[in-house]
């Protein structure tokens, strides 16, 4: 027998719940929305008897309908050759797709497998291996660490975005200015740009002139 009561299709954004929604309000021939308020999603299923939503959170306790999560890239690597398969299909590529367009971390989860295949498409553009583990600290004072630290950052924001900018700037959750800002700092590795070298004023306060010797505070 087939269910009528509304559904709820909800996971981390760009994993295909609005797609998803779309698709399941197609077949069963009723409306569906993107979710706001919890409060507003409710009422309207309400007015809308078999409607799907879509929700990057579960649904509310008490609200009758069927809750659909959908998992991350993460949890089901085994998903992905599929996945990127049939994306592949949609666009009318052929033949087997380099492994590493397949690789994890993928932020962004199918949003993300279809900019890959899009730009191996467009551009031949592979995404780019970022530095094997995390940074290694070799200076002792904080300073120092914490440049390094924001380098590191930039440059892996910079390769998970494709060198998109806007993009980077949002993973980071930083203003464009301060993107190239930052850029102007430490370089772009995507588009092969090298950093002016010019230090953080915290840090320039910290580094000693080079004809100093250690004790020369004490002479």
């Amino acid at each position: 027998m087939t269910r009528t009561e509304g559904l709820w299709v909800h996971g981390p954004a760009g994993s295909g719940v609005s797609s998803l929604a779309a698709e399941l309000a197609r077949r069963r021939g009723t409306p569906w929305t993107e979710a706001g308020e919890e409060s507003d999603a409710g009422a309207w299923l309400t007015t809308h008897p078999g409607g799907v939503i879509a929700a990057r959170h579960p649904a509310p306790e008490g609200l009758a309908c069927l809750d659909l999560a959908l998992p991350e890239l993460e949890e089901h690597p085994e998903a992905i050759p599929a996945v990127l398969a049939a994306l592949a299909a949609e666009e009318g590529l052929e033949g087997p797709l380099p492994p590493t367009l397949g690789t994890l971390p993928c932020p962004g989860n199918l949003r993300e497998l279809r900019n890959r295949i899009l730009r191996w498409k467009l551009l031949g553009q592979l995404p780019e291996p970022g530095p094997a583990g995390p940074p290694r600290f070799e200076a002792e004072d904080l300073a120092t660490n914490l440049h390094e630290l924001e380098r590191f950052l930039l440059h892996r924001a910079l390769r998970r975005a494709y060198g998109n900018r806007v993009e980077a700037a949002a993973r980071l959750g930083v203003s464009r200015r301060q993107l190239y800002l930052l850029i102007r700092r430490h370089g772009d590795p995507v588009r092969g740009e090298s950093g002016a070298g010019d230090l953080p004023h915290r840090l320039r306060k910290r580094r000693p002139p080079q004809n100093s010797s250690p004790d020369s505070s004490t002479r």
